[in-house]
């Protein structure tokens, strides 16, 4: 399955995000719009629930009535798009390559420097540890082959951050990196092989087949809607492991930028602890990071 459901903040819409990029625009559409250019719009629409779809980057979301619940009608919603999405049917656009632009930009970690494009660069998070880890990253392999001194990889979305060695000077390197990086997509070369799978820590395991319980949902939507993309902003990504309720403790996992950043500690307590505890009072106290 190349789809997965992500709740919003409002009830009567659900997104479906997928796998890859679907177009670099965005379409409103309902039954009164010019549904050619979307044969799932046309096939969705025939429920009487569906009242409006919106499609852009790289998910679907839909708009229904209060006739029915989420839960009855989501996973008949996501087979229906993975169909689509598998017949490349969901929006049918004449695509004009657009060439790149990429800039580099500081993080918070002195390590990491990240280099962000005008086009979404892959629809999943893809971390790179090292050269043996990157045969199905050819855009990971060829910075490691180039650059000696680079450690770690981290691909999402629309941006790159590379890890490289302590005391990397970025004034000499930054440049180097962002020109190769450039040519490399202008080249229309591979960035992620299709049968890529992210290597998985024990932790990361752990989390796939983790039953959150109801207070770590609530947990995971703050992350979602609040957190998740000022992280993604600095070059990383967050995720919740667990919440002990004995001791009142959340335990985050960090990865890209973030895992082993000096100043993550800092942002855990006074930015992620202090919004959790004002958002979920007597709930969560503590917040915990363990590098991903």
């Amino acid at each position: 399955m190349r789809v997965y459901i992500e709740q919003t903040t409002q009830k009567s819409i659900m997104k479906f995000v997928c796998d890859e990029i679907l177009t670099s625009g965005s379409y409103e559409l309902d039954a009164n719009s010019d549904l050619s250019k979307s044969p799932m719009a046309r096939h969705l629409l025939q429920f009487p629930f569906v009242t409006k779809i919106f499609i852009t980057a790289n998910f679907v979301a839909i708009q229904k009535t209060d006739v029915v619940e989420w839960e009855d009608i989501a996973q008949e919603l996501k087979e229906l798009i993975n169909e689509h999405l598998e017949n490349n049917t969901i929006i049918q656009e004449e695509k004009k390559k657009e060439p790149y632009t990429l800039y580099a930009e500081m993080t918070p970690n002195p390590n990491v420097m990240k280099f962000v494009a005008n086009q979404f660069i892959t629809g999943v998070i893809v971390e790179v540890k090292s050269k043996e880890e990157a045969k199905k990253v050819p855009i990971a392999l060829a910075l490691f082959n180039n650059f000696p001194f680079i450690k770690e990889v981290f691909l999402q979305d629309n941006y790159l951050s590379v890890m490289a060695e302590n005391g990397v000077n970025w004034q000499m390197e930054a440049l180097e990196i962002r020109q190769f990086l450039l040519e490399y997509l202008q080249s229309g070369e591979t960035i992620v092989e299709d049968d890529f799978v992210q290597p998985k820590s024990d932790i990361e395991q752990q989390l796939e087949n983790k039953v959150y319980t109801s207070v770590e949902k609530e947990i995971q939507k703050i992350l979602d809607e609040y957190i998740k993309p000022a992280v993604a902003n600095d070059g990383g990504n967050i995720a919740l492991i667990e919440f002990d309720e004995q001791t009142k403790t959340a335990r985050m996992l960090l990865q890209g930028a973030c895992s082993g950043c000096p100043s993550s500690t800092m942002t855990l307590k006074n930015g992620i602890e202090a919004m959790l505890k004002e958002m979920l009072p007597n709930v969560v106290e503590n917040v915990e990071a363990i590098n991903g």
